[in-house]
């Protein structure tokens, strides 16, 4: 079972060499433009910057379907319901006596586009930056909370504690389920709830083998003396560089070319509802 999300892939790139904090402000940005998106150019400039970003990141796209691997099932149930429910004024044809709309094809694809790219956007800052980068930077943006008495510091190493375990489960997972399939037990015959009876032997031991780490890292943090982020030091400073200014120009680039779109594209509507109305 191999699961990409959480796991880090060493390398030289501009992104490796990018502020994490500024990938995570990145991450956050594409995620809203991509909800933005609403036409096929501004999906098609969402897609070809997410790509040209892998592309600098050198990242192999084999870890993009590994990344959406995981969310395939999803992906073909949510089309599925868009392409035979969702309605349009435009019928393609007909599967027996229900039409399909072009509308609904259109409203298909857009829906795969737009998860597929929310999740490759999250995983290229998985693949580089390590869960301590990610920590530091998430707890650097969220230091202003402090104000307000959040615990910023136990917020963050939750998150990446979550984060690291994530690929951890999986391997775990992998290795009882080989196990069982090693004394006789089967997860791929019978029905449903037949195969879904069958992983309940494998929740039990992934039950211990969660709370066995657990208690293992508690331990192992109590040794270090940790306690909490009050008065700790880091052995990396997070610092800006030529990496985030590149990213930076980029992204401001993106987002202004999909505002202007937005806008251009709304002028147009609004003249031609004029038009329509006049004549």
């Amino acid at each position: 079972m191999k699961v990409s999300l959480g796991r880090y892939v060493p390398a030289k790139s501009l992104f490796h060499l990018a502020d994490p904090r500024t990938k995570i402000i990145w991450t956050i940005v594409m995620m809203v433009f991509v909800l933005m998106c609403r036409n096929w150019i501004e999906y098609t400039i969402a897609g070809v910057f997410i790509v040209g970003c892998f592309i600098a990141s050198r990242i192999s796209f084999k870890f993009i379907l590994q990344s959406l691997r995981p969310i395939l099932v999803i992906l073909i149930i949510t089309s599925l319901f868009n392409f035979l429910f969702y309605h349009g004024a435009h019928v393609a044809f007909f599967i027996g006596s229900k039409p399909i709309y072009f509308e609904s094809i259109s409203m298909s694809i857009k829906t795969v586009l737009r998860v597929t790219m929310l999740v490759v956007s999250a995983s290229l800052l998985t693949y580089t930056s390590t869960p301590v980068a990610i920590t530091d930077g998430l707890e650097s943006l969220m230091r202003p909370l402090t104000v307000l008495h959040v615990p910023v510091h136990e917020i963050a190493l939750m998150m990446s504690i979550a984060l690291r375990f994530i690929p951890t489960f999986a391997d775990e997972t992998d290795k009882i389920i080989k196990a069982q399939a090693a004394r006789g037990a089967e997860f791929d015959s019978g029905n449903v709830f037949k195969k879904i009876k069958s992983y309940i032997p494998v929740l039990i031991p992934l039950f211990i083998a969660a709370f066995r780490s657990a208690e293992e890292m508690s331990t192992a943090m109590e040794a270090r003396c940790y306690r909490g982020g009050k008065g700790r030091t880091r052995y990396k400073v997070l610092k800006f560089s030529a990496s985030d200014v590149i990213i930076t120009v980029l992204t401001v680039i993106f987002f202004t070319s999909i505002i202007l779109l937005h806008i251009y594209i709304r002028k147009d509507i609004s003249v031609s509802h004029i038009f329509i109305n006049n004549f």
